[in-house]
C-alpha cells in the first residue's frame, strides 16, 4: 500500500508539473501570436511601405522554458529620477525600480528595472515595469541595440522573467519614425539569451 501511494504521489506531481508547463508554453505562444497580429495590423504596425506589405510573421527562437527565471526582486529605495538616451539622440525621463537577481545555467546574472516616468501617470501603465537588456546574441541572431521585456510590479520579492517574451525595439524595423531607449551599461549580460524574437536586419536597407 505504501509503494501505492508513493507511485500516485509521483504521477501527481508529473501531471501537476505538465501542466504548468504547457500553460507557460501556451502564454509564450499568445504572446507570438500577438505580436505578429500588432505587426500586420496598419493602425499599429510600426513597419512601413514594402517592409509592411512584405511582413509575414516574425522569426523566433523555439521556445525553452529555461529561459523563464524566478528572479529575487529588491526595490529600489529613493530613487532619483535620470534622463536616459535614446536612438535619436534625446532622452527620456526614467528612475530606477529594481533589481533582479537570477541564475541561468549555474551564473548569477543582475538586471535592473525601471519605469518611465510619463507612462505611470497613465491608468494603463500606472504599474508597468521597462526592463531593456543586451545579451551575446545581439548583432547575430538579434537586433544589435539589444531587446525589452515588458513586466509588472511584483507583489513580493519575486518575480517571473520569461525571456521567450522579449521582443526587438521598434527602431529595429523603423528609425525614421521612432526613437528607442538604449541599454544601460548595468543591463548588458555575458551570455546567450536564445530565447524571444530573433531579427533579421533588412529593415534599413
Amino acid at each position: 500500500m505504501k509503494n501505492f501511494f508513493i507511485v500516485m504521489m509521483g504521477f501527481l506531481l508529473t501531471s501537476c508539473v505538465s501542466n504548468i508547463q504547457e500553460k507557460e508554453f501556451s502564454d509564450v505562444k499568445k504572446f507570438q501570436k500577438d505580436l505578429n497580429a500588432e505587426y500586420l495590423n496598419p493602425k499599429e504596425t510600426p513597419l512601413r511601405g514594402s517592409n509592411f506589405t512584405g511582413f509575414k510573421e516574425h522569426p523566433f527562437f523555439p521556445v525553452d522554458l529555461k529561459y523563464r527565471v524566478s528572479a529575487k526582486f529588491i526595490k529600489t529605495e529613493n530613487p532619483v529620477p535620470f534622463e536616459l538616451p535614446t536612438s535619436s539622440g534625446k532622452t527620456r525621463t526614467y528612475r530606477e525600480f529594481g533589481k533582479v537577481t537570477f541564475v541561468l545555467d549555474g551564473q548569477e546574472l543582475t538586471l535592473t528595472l525601471y519605469q518611465n516616468l510619463a507612462l505611470i501617470k497613465t491608468k494603463k501603465y500606472k504599474d508597468y515595469l521597462f526592463l531593456p537588456f543586451r545579451d551575446l546574441t545581439n548583432d547575430k541572431e538579434t537586433y544589435g541595440g539589444g531587446k525589452y521585456m515588458d513586466l509588472k510590479i511584483p507583489k513580493n520579492n519575486v518575480i517571473i522573467l520569461d525571456f521567450n517574451k522579449s521582443y526587438q525595439p521598434y527602431c529595429a524595423y523603423n528609425a525614421f519614425d521612432y526613437n528607442c531607449p538604449i541599454v544601460p551599461a548595468e543591463n548588458f549580460l555575458p551570455v546567450r539569451i536564445e530565447a524571444g524574437v530573433m531579427y533579421e536586419d533588412v529593415y534599413h536597407h
